[in-house]
């Protein structure tokens, strides 16, 4: 069972992605080949082909060429990835000072010797 969808999956996927789209008209090419073999007896697959793809002709019946497979091609669904090879990042600095905040030094005379001091003394055992 699991193959199965797979292969049902798969082939969505390719007939969605791809140009085998164009193979689901080949009935078309078909009809319109026992058309073209009514009017006349003597045509045979080759001078169809000849005549539909080789050189191609604006006449009657001009709509139902266009619905032939591979005639008219588009752009089915179409994925793009780049991926650059130069990565760059820009890291600018600014420093924004609104207020200036005062660094005292040990060699000042108004620092704090209660803090300072405090940060340094030894573990205390309870």
């Amino acid at each position: 069972m699991r193959k199965f969808i797979s292969i049902i999956l798969l082939s969505f996927y390719l007939v969605s992605t791809t140009e085998l789209y164009q193979l689901l008209k080949i009935p078309v090419l078909i009809e319109h080949f026992m058309e073209h073999k009514e009017q006349n007896a003597e045509m045979t697959l080759m001078s169809f082909l000849k005549m539909h793809y080789d050189h191609p002709v604006k006449d009657a019946d001009y709509q139902t060429d266009q619905k032939l497979p591979f005639i008219v091609h588009s752009s089915p669904l179409t994925l793009l990835f780049t991926i650059s090879p130069n990565i760059t990042f820009e890291v600018k600095k600014q420093i924004i000072t609104d207020h200036h905040e005062k660094i005292y030094s040990y060699d000042e005379p108004f620092y704090d010797k209660d803090a300072i001091n405090s940060i340094w003394q030894p573990p205390k055992y309870c």
